[in-house]
């Protein structure tokens, strides 16, 4: 994340990787204040077996084109709302990447999101973490049945 004052959000992906048992990393470096931060991060981080980078960012938004610009691996942005424009600015910034250097994105504050996608990415090679999210799928269906429960009415 680009600053601390990040953290609250970012840590809904920390909470979801967490959920799936996925490990991972977390740490602030700044595209504008700490380049040689960022690019360091990012290099320890692959050589520490990283597959996915989530990198939230609000207002111009860099970090997360910044971390895709250095590394291969899938970079997912996760465009935060700190400015006047509640984010929008974020995740224009985010989706709009030139050709070559692609960014996925979540919603505006989506970090939870971003934890699962990753989750997915690294799923594509892991066979049980696959299975996890397949039941975690499962899991939301049936919380959706049972609160429909509540709600559930007929006129007949």
């Amino acid at each position: 994340m680009g600053s601390d004052s990040d953290a609250e959000v970012m840590s809904q992906a920390a909470a979801a990787l967490d959920e799936f048992g996925v490990p991972y990393e977390m740490t602030v470096a700044s595209a504008h204040r700490s380049p040689e931060r960022t690019k360091n991060a990012i290099a320890e981080a692959e050589k520490n077996g990283a597959a996915v980078f989530i990198a939230g960012a609000g207002m111009a938004a860099h970090l997360p084109g910044v971390v895709a610009s250095l590394t291969t691996k899938p970079v997912i942005g996760v465009p935060l709302s700190g400015s006047a424009l509640q984010g929008v600015d974020a995740l224009y910034a985010i989706v709009q990447m030139p050709p070559g250097i692609p960014v996925a994105s979540v919603a505006i504050g989506g970090a939870r999101n971003a934890g699962i996608l990753a989750a997915q990415i690294i799923g594509v090679a892991d066979s049980a973490l696959a299975g996890r999210l397949r039941q975690n799928r499962t899991k939301m269906a049936a919380a959706v049945a049972e609160k429909s429960k509540k709600v559930d009415k007929s006129t007949r």
